[in-house]
C-alpha cells in the first residue's frame, strides 16, 4: 500500500506548494489590480521603505515566519494577510486534488476557487469586483463546459444568464423603489461567471447562501452597534465563500440541498 500512496502523497505536496505560489501571486493582483498597477512589474517591495523584496524573502509562508512579520530592512510590519492567503491558495489546491482528482474538472475548480479568493479580499476591501477579472471568468466557465468541466455546456450557459438576470433585476427594483442601487455591477458579473462554472442549480444555491451570510453579518453589525440597515456590504465577499463551499463540500451536501 505504502508504495501506491507516495506517489499521491508527492501529487498532494506538489499542489499545495504550487498553491503556495499562487497564493502569493494572488496577494499582488489584491493589492495591485484594484489600483490599476501592472501586476507584472516592478516586482515586489516593501510598502514601507519601497526596498525591492529579496527572492529568499518573497518564499510563501516560509519568509513570513522566519522574518517574524517584519520587512528584512525597515522592520515594518508585514500584513499577516500575506501568509494567510498563501496558505488559502495552498489549501484550496491540495484539497481540490484530493476531491476531484489530477483530472480537468480538478484545474477548472481550482482555478477558480483562486480568483473567488481574490476577488473576495479585493471586494472586502475596495467593495468592487474588476472587470478584468469577472469577465474572463465567465469565458473561463463556458470554455470549461464545452470541453467536460464541472456542468454541461447548456447548464453553463443558463446558469451564466440566471446569474446574471437576477442581480440585475434586484439593481433595478432597489432602483425603483428607493432611487439607488441595492447592488453592484460588479456581483452581476462574477454571479454570471459563477453559474458558468457551477450550473444553475448551484448559482441559485451559491446566491441563496451568500444571501444567508450577507445577512447574519449584517444582523450582528446591527447587534454590535457597528452598522445600520444602511451599511454596504462586500456582497462578492459572500458570493465567494457561498461558491468555495459549494466546490469543496461533499457532493452529496450539494444534491441534499444543504448548499
Amino acid at each position: 500500500m505504502y508504495v501506491f500512496a507516495q506517489p499521491l502523497v508527492m501529487v498532494y505536496a506538489f499542489a499545495f506548494a504550487w498553491g503556495a505560489v499562487v497564493g502569493s501571486f494572488l496577494n499582488v493582483v489584491i493589492h495591485r489590480v484594484p489600483r490599476r498597477l501592472s501586476i507584472v512589474r516592478p516586482g515586489s517591495a516593501c510598502p514601507a521603505c519601497s526596498k525591492p523584496i529579496a527572492w529568499y524573502d518573497n518564499l510563501p509562508i516560509l519568509s513570513w515566519i522566519v522574518l517574524r512579520g517584519k520587512c528584512r530592512s525597515c522592520r515594518a510590519p508585514i500584513s499577516f494577510r500575506y501568509p494567510l492567503v498563501e496558505a488559502a491558495g495552498a489549501a484550496l489546491g491540495a484539497f481540490g486534488v484530493a476531491i476531484y482528482g489530477v483530472t480537468p474538472v480538478a484545474v477548472e475548480v481550482v482555478v477558480f476557487a483562486w480568483l473567488s479568493l481574490a476577488l473576495a479580499l479585493i471586494d472586502l476591501e475596495h467593495q468592487i469586483l474588476p472587470d478584468v477579472m469577472t469577465y474572463p471568468a465567465i469565458v473561463f466557465g463556458l470554455v470549461f463546459s464545452w470541453f467536460g468541466g464541472l456542468t454541461f455546456f447548456i447548464d453553463s450557459v443558463a446558469g451564466a444568464l440566471v446569474g446574471a438576470a437576477l442581480p440585475t433585476s434586484v439593481i433595478l427594483l432597489y432602483r425603483w423603489l428607493r432611487g439607488v442601487d441595492g447592488m453592484g455591477w460588479g456581483d452581476v458579473k462574477y454571479l454570471a461567471a459563477i453559474g458558468a462554472v457551477v450550473g444553475l442549480q448551484g448559482c441559485l444555491l451559491v446566491l441563496v447562501v451568500a444571501a444567508i451570510l450577507g445577512a447574519v453579518v449584517g444582523g450582528l453589525l446591527i447587534v454590535s452597534g457597528r452598522g445600520s440597515g444602511k451599511t454596504a456590504l462586500p456582497f462578492g465577499t459572500f458570493l465567494a465563500l457561498a461558491v468555495i463551499l459549494w466546490l469543496y463540500l461533499p457532493e452529496s451536501w450539494r444534491t441534499l440541498g444543504v448548499l
